[in-house]
């Protein structure tokens, strides 16, 4: 993600802050074409800029969302809730604040990429009731995330238990928004033979069916060679979404190694393929090679200083060669989008 800072003191700020620490003004972040921009505000108040009337969402009085709209209403985040938790409850209030901060997140990335969000796209953020099981997952736009993947402990066990290398709830978003622009990009957006010849036209078989042999007898035995995670190899659908999931990953941090100018240049190193330079903005490059030969070193760099910190590996996975195909075709695919919305020239 890039860099924000304090209109009124240039300090530099997080993503999430509603206040600046340095010199105490509230905090409002705007949308302003792509791009989201730190401006200094009173709490709670209107102000005018550019000769627009701008105020907070109206999410900020919950202390989930520092965006700035037009007044009144939500901003774009926000306006994608269908339905939110019982906030009468606290221990659900602090699940929802943490969900609204991965799902700001993810829509940030959206942003910047240009991609479409229709009026199907919509949240449901629930949580299990009278012993009946909400589960995580994507349907025609309605994408609906369980509650209790916002408790550390609980997801933790969760992963421990499927065996997972990576969980998180801002990973969850970017599977499901995976399945939504499947149907959006591929299915209705004429793609389907393309993805068909990189992904494979097994998407024709029961997904159902697929599920059930997945739990019950595992992994293809060679899905390492093939695809980016176990879960990937249980059908295209969900290999798409894996593979769009990790795409986002890829790009959200090279924005912030790019943000940051990070250089990594290993001293034990006999050659320069370890070495990374992240000098452009991911979302404005147009060869995905050359974002993946930035990557792979930074990744090496960013598990080295997990372990100094005794957590475990950051990026615990290995992109080879037929998982890189299907990423760059899904970054040829969001050029393209971008290129028909007017993003570029």
């Amino acid at each position: 993600m890039q860099h924000f800072i304090c209109s009124n003191c240039g300090q530099l700020l997080y993503f999430e802050n509603i206040r600046c620490e340095n010199c105490g003004n509230v905090i409002g972040l705007m949308e302003k074409g792509d791009e989201l921009v730190a401006l200094s505000a009173r709490e709670g108040e209107a102000f005018i800029f550019e000769e627009v009337l701008y105020q907070y969402c109206a999410n900020y009085t919950y202390g989930v969302c520092n965006w700035v709209v037009p007044a009144p209403g939500f901003c774009k985040a926000c306006a994608l809730n269908h339905t939110i938790p019982n906030l009468q409850d606290p221990v659900f209030r602090e699940y929802w604040t943490r969900i609204e901060a991965a799902k700001h997140r993810l829509v940030y990335s959206l942003l910047r990429m240009r991609l479409p969000m229709t009026k199907q796209l919509c949240f449901d953020f629930v949580a299990d009731q009278r012993g009946v099981k909400v589960f995580t997952g994507h349907d025609n736009g309605l994408i609906t995330i369980n509650i209790s993947e916002a408790d550390d402990i609980q997801r933790e066990m969760t992963r421990l238990h499927m065996n997972e290398p990576y969980r998180t709830l801002l990973g969850h978003f970017r599977h499901e928004i995976g399945h939504y622009y499947w149907d959006v990009l591929i299915r209705d957006g004429g793609r389907l033979d393309a993805c068909r010849r990189i992904f494979g036209d097994d998407d024709r078989l029961d997904y159902g069916a697929a599920l059930q042999k997945h739990y019950q007898e595992g992994p293809p035995a060679d899905w390492t060679d093939h695809f980016i995670s176990a879960y990937a190899g249980m059908h295209p659908w969900e290999d798409w979404a894996e593979t769009w999931a990790h795409y986002m990953h890829i790009m959200d941090t090279m924005e912030t190694a790019w943000a940051y100018d990070m250089r990594i240049r290993p001293r034990i190193s006999p050659t320069d393929t370890m070495a990374s330079t992240v000098n452009f903005d991911p979302y404005e490059e147009l060869s995905f090679d050359r974002i993946i030969q930035q990557w792979l070193p930074l990744t090496y760099a960013m598990n080295s200083l997990n372990k100094s910190m005794g957590a475990g590996v950051l990026y615990p996975f290995v992109i080879v060669p037929a998982v890189m195909g299907k990423l760059s075709f899904i970054h040829n695919i969001c050029r393209e989008v971008k290129y028909l919305s007017g993003g570029e020239g």
